[in-house]
């Protein structure tokens, strides 16, 4: 199952490499994220839809492989 989150930012600047976000339902809440994570092209102002989502099944399958390791460890 996946669980998602959509919501609209505006770019607001660009510091060094770093976009600074403001989400447009309350630009009190600020995100920086990698400017080579935005698409091409993107400028000021600009509005973004950002989705995002909770894998499950990728989550469950990671927590098996990390227990898998650290079951090996132990038996060393």
């Amino acid at each position: 199952m996946i669980v998602n989150s959509n919501f609209k930012v505006s770019l607001d600047r660009v510091e060094e490499d770093i976009a600074v976000l403001l989400v447009r339902d309350d630009e009190s809440i600020k995100i920086d994220i990698p400017l080579p994570l935005l698409p091409s092209g993107c400028k000021e102002g600009d509005i973004l839809d950002i989705n995002i989502e909770r894998d499950e099944k990728e989550t469950e399958d990671a927590k098996k492989r990390v227990s898998s390791l650290i079951e090996k460890l132990k038996n060393k």
